[in-house]
């Protein structure tokens, strides 16, 4: 994992960009802003902001292992919602 946290994506097959390259700032903030509201408290708080899953846990009175959790869990959500971003602009290349 790099330091964002996320998981290195693999290069595509194909020279089309990968979903989350193709994809403008403002439409990640939409992605991350339709998350559930605690994931994406712990989201924003660790990766955007930097704050350590204790920091978080004292800031949202949760425990450790609850920020842990929501972080596993937005990241996932938010792969999710990427692959079918990707799988949406692809069917739209398509139909041109």
């Amino acid at each position: 994992m790099d330091e964002t946290g996320f998981d290195q994506i693999p290069e595509s097959e194909t020279n089309e960009p990968s979903p989350l390259e193709s994809m403008q700032y403002e439409e990640l903030l939409q992605l991350i802003l339709r998350l559930p509201t605690a994931y994406r408290a712990v989201f924003n708080l660790y990766i955007l902001d930097g704050y350590t899953h204790d920091e978080i846990a004292k800031l949202l009175d949760i425990s450790v292992g609850t920020s842990k959790s929501n972080l596993s869990r937005a990241r996932q959500k938010l792969r999710e919602m990427l692959n079918t971003q990707g799988n949406e602009r692809e069917f739209l290349r398509q139909e041109r």
